[in-house]
């Protein structure tokens, strides 16, 4: 059963979600090098989304995906469109007792090799996929990853966001 909590952060989540790339996209806060592009912090929301529930990172994986679309280009909204899937894997192995730490370890390559993949029906080379966008994306990954990690902590404190068993 769904909790109104869940419901309520889960929409907040998605809200931060849509709005980093309608404000930050095309502005010195996005490194665009097509067919890679790197919007500072655009991974925090889904990252967070992940200690919610399965269907409320879907969800936010799928309404940044929906951003990036309308504010960039086709390629880069598939690309946000993959955080709907590592979202959910990641959600899925927190709610069985992963330490938040290691999911975001573990999902970082699936993020990039997903990433990867979804730039190949848009006629890039293997190269440019794998070399440009996976890797690109793995750091990128890492970076918002940190930055999820600063929030995650102020937010377990003040009981917002529940915490794996494992961790504490």
């Amino acid at each position: 059963m769904v909790k109104t909590r869940d419901i309520v952060v889960g929409g907040l989540l998605a809200a931060v979600a849509i709005l980093i790339p309608l404000l930050f996209a095309n502005t010195p806060l996005m490194v665009h090098i097509p067919p890679f592009s790197a919007t500072i912090a655009s991974h925090v929301p889904i990252l967070l989304s992940i200690t919610i529930s399965p269907a409320v990172a879907v969800f936010t994986g799928v309404v940044s995906g929906l951003g990036f679309v309308l504010k960039t280009s086709p390629v880069i909204g598939a690309r946000a469109l993959m955080h709907a899937i590592f979202g959910g894997v990641g959600a899925y192995a927190y709610k069985r007792g992963m330490p938040f730490y290691m999911i975001l370890l573990m999902t970082a390559p699936l993020h990039g090799l997903l990433e990867a993949l979804v730039v190949l029906p848009f006629g890039f080379s293997l190269n440019q996929a794998f070399v440009a966008v996976g890797i690109g994306t793995v750091l990128h990954h890492l970076v918002d990853s940190a930055i999820t990690l600063v929030v995650y902590n102020a937010l377990t404190r003040l009981s917002l966001v529940k915490v794996s068993h494992h961790l504490r």
